[in-house]
């Protein structure tokens, strides 16, 4: 099934929506908010698919589906820890900071917690105070919701605790990250509100292209209008969602809620960095992987970050060509 958030207070109003993005159906009856879902999902689960297939068959009233009105699907949420399962962008820009990259990388997955507070509107504008010296960058990644997680879960039991698959646009500050980082404690001005796409799904509904924790699909972004990436998000892909939520529960259980993040989607070339779509390749999904390549083969980045006025878009279609989370579609703004 998908499920949404329309904009309304501070958690959105539930409702399912039809594969097809193009209908909508109120789930108040069942929970009013998709939080409120999660906390009962044993119970309420199959009352929403009955729900959604009745939308399906038009069986149920239904109203037009705007993507335009919806709040990320968790407008705020109890955790948003986000991942860099793809070790090639890792690299990439570890080098572009100049620093080395420990090989336990390969082994054990890099993850920080964000602010889950403010999530942005999938349509809504990425407001800064400024652009100049904050090396403005999307980051296009799949991300997953969890019900409650026990601590200690095995990476293979953590795959039964996703419910919804949604995709993020994690904004980065680039140009803040060094600073920061070399202080020793983590992101924090440097990752402000990240916005998800205006349709969360669940496995199921993903068939085939989900397996082994992945999903297996294109991810496509634009930036300014004009194909940036389309790498493939079940690539590459060196820890898998069950070894994500494994790792953020090693310590602390997960509530009910909980959004974990994939990192940025990145695929190899031929055992190298890729190319850009205009050459061949399939690109990348952020600023700073290309301006590393444009370092490494002529010496200096050529790309600049995003400054005001310009604007990116995501979305992942499915072997049909129909989109299957909707779009996220964001302009940069003076706040």
């Amino acid at each position: 099934m998908k499920l949404a958030s329309l904009k309304s207070g501070r958690d959105g109003q539930l409702v399912v929506v039809s594969n097809d993005l193009t209908r909508m159906a109120s789930a108040a009856t069942v929970a009013p908010t998709l939080q409120a879902a999660l906390d009962n999902w044993g119970q309420l689960e199959s009352i929403l698919e009955e729900l959604h297939h009745q939308l399906e068959n038009n069986e149920i009233d239904s109203q037009p589906f705007d993507q335009g009105a919806c709040a990320s699907p968790l407008p705020r949420a109890y955790q948003w820890a986000d991942g860099s399962a793809y070790v090639n962008h890792v690299e990439l820009v570890r080098k572009a900071r100049g620093a080395e990259m420990p090989q336990s990388f390969w082994t054990d997955p890099l993850m920080y917690q964000g602010g889950s507070d403010s999530f942005l509107a999938p349509r809504e504008p990425v407001k800064m105070p400024q652009a100049e010296g904050f090396g403005i960058d999307f980051e296009a990644e799949i991300a997953v919701i969890t019900d409650d997680v026990p601590m200690g879960v095995s990476a293979e039991d953590a795959l039964k605790h996703i419910k919804l698959v949604m995709l993020v646009n994690d904004v980065s500050l680039r140009g803040l990250i060094p600073n920061e980082l070399g202080k020793g404690f983590g992101f924090f001005q440097s990752k402000p509100s990240s916005a998800f796409s205006p349709v969360c799904v669940t496995p199921a509904q993903l068939g085939e292209h989900w397996q082994d924790g992945k999903l297996h699909l294109p991810l496509v972004s634009h930036l300014n209008g004009s194909k940036f990436g389309e790498p493939n998000a079940g690539v590459d892909m060196t820890f898998n969602f069950g070894q994500l939520i494994a790792h953020a529960a090693k310590t602390r259980p997960l509530g009910a809620g909980t959004v974990i993040g994939s990192g940025t989607v990145s695929n190899k070339l031929d055992g190298g960095p890729g190319k850009p779509v205009a050459e061949g390749g399939v690109g990348y999904s952020c600023i700073a992987e290309i301006r590393m390549i444009e370092t490494i083969q002529n010496g200096a980045p050529t790309t600049g970050f995003m400054q005001f006025g310009d604007s990116v878009a995501i979305e992942m279609l499915d072997a049909n060509g129909q989109s299957i989370f909707g779009r996220i579609e964001q302009i940069i703004e003076r706040n």
